[in-house]
């Protein structure tokens, strides 16, 4: 995995720290951030502001969370170096980034062609090698790879598929943003055999779900 030039390790330290304030991480996660060039994932007219914690916009009217949401929806996940996490949502890819530095293995889904060719793009540049991508409406998940330790929603859903929960292990956490009357929530899931306990956490802004495949 390249590492950082220096003035770039400077700035992802320093952005891990505001994050940090604002919302208490592990190390591991700080770390995460704080090794995650986050100026590669944000459109070239926004780089200015690529260590803002502000949401950015990128192509196909989809934005690139803020760092702080990332962070959070990371700890939420309560992630372990040796589990498989799968992503719905791939988006930018800067939230896959910063997972493949705390999971054997990152499965990331967008049903966004532009999208995620130029997520796989960035992932090659920047030499991540633990990420795999896949074109497609990410409700279906990724039964070729399941069960995952951990699932993450990067996109707003109204429920969890049935087949998505079928995917997550036993004892494994689900993260997500949950569409509630008018409100967002991020909810997290766990699941104990075939039980499923919820936690709600705190509001949320995300984009919705949709279904099928856009070129």
């Amino acid at each position: 995995m390249s590492a950082l030039d220096k003035i770039t390790a400077i700035k992802t330290t320093k952005l891990a720290e505001e994050c940090h304030k604002k919302f208490p991480l592990a190390q591991s996660v700080k770390d995460a951030i704080a090794k995650t060039n986050r100026e590669e994932f944000v459109p070239a007219g926004f780089r200015h502001n690529a260590y803002k914690l502000d949401a950015l916009p990128m192509g196909s009217s989809q934005w690139i969370s803020s760092p702080l949401t990332v962070a959070k929806m990371t700890q939420y996940l309560e992630p372990k170096k040796e589990d498989k996490v799968l992503e719905i949502g791939c988006g930018s890819g800067y939230q896959a980034a910063v997972l493949s530095h705390l999971f054997r293995g990152v499965f990331t889904i967008e049903r966004i062609e532009p999208l995620i060719l130029e997520a796989k793009q960035r992932f090659r540049k920047l030499g991540i090698n633990n990420i795999h991508t896949k074109l497609d409406d990410g409700q279906s998940g990724w039964a070729q790879y399941a069960p995952f330790e951990r699932i993450l929603f990067s996109a707003t859903a109204k429920e969890i598929p049935q087949k998505i929960f079928d995917q997550l292990s036993d004892g494994g956490i689900l993260v997500a943003p949950m569409q509630n009357g008018s409100k967002q929530i991020i909810v997290r899931f766990r699941k104990k055999g075939q039980s499923i306990q919820k936690e709600e956490l705190e509001g949320c802004d995300f984009v919705p779900i949709l279904d099928g495949i856009q070129k």
